[in-house]
């Protein structure tokens, strides 16, 4: 079949269309559905994604007999030169043109005629869509991880500096034991570590090659998809052309990455609002991350946490915008999913954004360590130490729970601390009490005697600590 003769005949004949697709159509499209249908507005910034993509397609389109070499340089000519007018910002998007793949088709093809047109051999925009988004989503996912080691880093230095100091722990935002501080620094450490390891995983089914799917049941077209997928650095290709073109998955699930990872740094952020109060005292922020009142002088707002705690609310949208976008979709492609891209720019833009200016305020940021230690001296913080102490004195932990419960009760009753009680004061309420009880009611005494893994002692820490500098390069 002389493919090449068909299309020039094609090029040839006038429609009421002007589309790239428009053989089939008498009239014009109205200018009301032009600008309703139209995606070229958000969907540019995959102009990069798409000429690459291209340039893949076309070699390999050249491989197989469906491009003549001189074809190939004047289709790698023309693509290399929208790409830098669309750089240089000098490039003439047409809404009626739709989207960045006919954009940019429908100037390659004004540049070098013909041979433009064949570029779109074996090839749909259903699968071409997909792939621009894989390759955009690829490189998305490495910079995340740059910026999540960026903050894994400052927590990491962070815990370092306070190495050695204490806080209180919370439960149910009560005063509940003691803690280093390094501790609960480590703790976002490894939140965030989970989140690099969550991005890792879903890069692997994003990195899978479409295209080849064509519209969805494939090409008859003698192509080589490995070829293509060798080019662009894919570790595969896809295995069903009809699950390939209507297949989202990979990007509902990096988005499900990017909102966990926005959830953490919106707990991070409230932990930072609370810490900056003056009821807690624990934080000072520095000036440059904060801002003032229009009203009340005095004031010194914690605006950069508040705001990523908000925004978080914009990336759980994202994610159920585009659940809900594919909850009812049947096989294969429909016009719905060009809503996709969208919901995934914003989460890529908020939690990068996010990011990137959370390490910038961990690097900025000092702890009031002596606010902290002096908040562990109250709230029966030892308490808990006190029942294992009786329980390493045979005393069954339940019957421990309650002894040290009236021992709370009667020191709330007298205004007073654990600590204060005196020897004679502790046997009273069980004689398996000795002498030796005061060395587990002291902050250290506790800290240091939670030695099980992943336990807040010294040593434990300490070890903690150093794997953590030694992985983020720090220490080597």
């Amino acid at each position: 079949m002389n493919y090449r003769r068909i299309e020039e005949m094609s090029m040839n004949q006038k429609s009421g269309s002007e589309k790239l697709w428009g053989g089939r159509f008498a009239g014009a499209t109205a200018a009301s559905v032009e600008a309703f249908t139209a995606s070229i507005h958000y969907d540019s910034r995959l102009y990069k994604y798409d000429i690459a993509g291209s340039r893949a397609h076309a070699t390999m389109l050249t491989s197989h007999g469906l491009l003549s070499r001189d074809e190939l340089e004047a289709i790698l000519g023309g693509l290399a030169a929208i790409e830098a007018e669309i750089g240089a910002g000098t490039f003439a998007f047409r809404q009626e043109l739709e989207d960045i793949h006919m954009n940019i088709e429908k100037s390659l093809v004004e540049r070098i005629g013909a041979a433009g047109a064949r570029l779109h051999s074996a090839r749909s925009r259903n699968d071409q869509v997909a792939l621009d988004l894989r390759l955009y989503l690829r490189d998305e996912c490495d910079r995340l991880l740059e910026l999540l080691d960026g903050v894994r880093r400052a927590f990491v230095v962070l815990a370092r500096k306070y190495q050695g100091k204490v806080m209180p722990g919370y439960t149910h935002m009560q005063r509940a034991q003691p803690v280093l501080i390094s501790h609960h620094l480590l703790a976002y450490y490894e939140m965030f570590g989970r989140d690099r390891e969550r991005l890792l995983d879903c890069r692997k089914r994003i990195n899978i090659m479409p295209l080849g799917a064509a519209a969805l049941a494939g090409t008859g077209l003698p192509i080589d998809r490995q070829e293509v997928a060798d080019l662009l650095g894919f570790a595969a290709i896809t295995a069903n052309s009809m699950d390939t073109t209507g297949d989202r998955d990979f990007a509902i699930e990096f988005v499900s990455c990017c909102t966990l990872i926005q959830l953490h740094l919106s707990r991070l952020s409230e932990e930072l609002v609370i810490w900056s109060t003056q009821e807690f005292s624990f934080v000072v922020m520095d000036d440059r991350f904060c801002t003032g009142s229009s009203i009340m002088p005095q004031k010194k707002n914690p605006d950069i946490p508040e705001l990523i705690r908000g925004k978080t609310g914009r990336v759980v949208g994202s994610l159920m915008s585009l659940c809900t976008l594919v909850k009812g979709l049947p096989l294969t492609y429909n016009r719905d999913l060009q809503e996709d891209k969208e919901p995934v720019f914003d989460a890529v833009d908020t939690v990068s954004a996010s990011l990137a200016i959370t390490a910038e305020l961990l690097a900025n940021i000092a702890l009031n360590t002596g606010r902290m230690e002096e908040a562990t001296r109250t709230g029966f913080m030892t308490a808990t130490d006190l029942a294992d102490y009786l329980v390493l004195k045979n005393v069954p932990f339940r019957e421990a729970h309650g002894i040290v419960g009236r021992v709370v009760a009667f020191c709330i009753e007298q205004g007073c601390e654990l600590v204060d009680l005196s020897m004679a004061d502790m046997v009273r309420f069980s004689p398996a009490i000795g002498e030796d009880v005061f060395e587990v009611l002291t902050v250290s005494g506790s800290v240091n005697s939670r030695i099980s893994a992943g336990g807040t002692a010294t040593q434990r820490v300490e070890e903690a600590l150093d794997l953590a500098e030694h992985t983020m390069g720090i220490k080597e």
